[in-house]
C-alpha cells in the first residue's frame, strides 16, 4: 500500500514539473530566425540543424555549430521533397528549398512545410528564362 501513495507521489510531481516547463514554454518569446537543416554544397555533405536569418535585406544560414554562412544574392532555385535516404537524416515530411549565392556556391535548406513561405521570402525565387 506504501508503494502505491509513493507511486501517485511521484506520478503527481512529475505532471507539476511537466505542466511547469510546458507554461514556461508557452510564456517565452518566439525565437527569431527559421529552423530547419541545411547542407553545403547542394546535393553533397551531410545535413547540419541550424537557423536561417533574413534581417538587414541579407539572408545568412546560422548553424548550431560552426561559422554562419552568409547568402550575398541567394535566389532559390529549387524546391521538392525528400528522398527515402534523406528522409533518414531529416524530417521525411519536410521541402528542401535549393539555393544558389553569389559567388556560384549552393546550399539545400530543409524546413517544415509551414516555414517555406518565410524561406521563399528571405530567398526569392530565380527568375526563370522564358522561351
Amino acid at each position: 500500500m506504501i508503494e502505491y501513495v509513493l507511486l501517485a507521489g511521484g506520478v503527481v510531481g512529475v505532471g507539476w514539473l511537466v505542466r511547469r516547463k510546458h507554461r514556461a514554454r508557452a510564456a517565452a518569446a518566439p525565437v527569431p530566425g527559421i529552423p530547419g537543416m541545411a547542407r553545403r554544397p547542394a546535393g553533397a555533405g551531410r545535413w547540419r540543424p541550424g537557423r536561417v536569418y533574413a534581417d538587414g535585406g541579407a539572408a545568412r544560414w546560422v548553424p548550431e555549430r560552426g561559422e554562419s554562412v552568409e547568402l550575398p544574392g541567394g535566389r532559390a532555385t529549387g524546391l521538392r521533397v525528400p528522398s527515402v535516404k534523406e528522409g533518414i537524416s531529416i524530417n521525411p515530411g519536410s521541402r528542401i528549398v535549393t539555393c544558389a549565392y553569389d559567388g556560384g556556391g549552393s546550399i539545400e535548406i530543409a524546413v517544415m512545410p509551414l516555414d517555406v513561405r518565410e524561406l521563399l521570402e528571405a530567398l526569392p525565387q530565380a527568375d526563370t528564362p522564358s522561351p
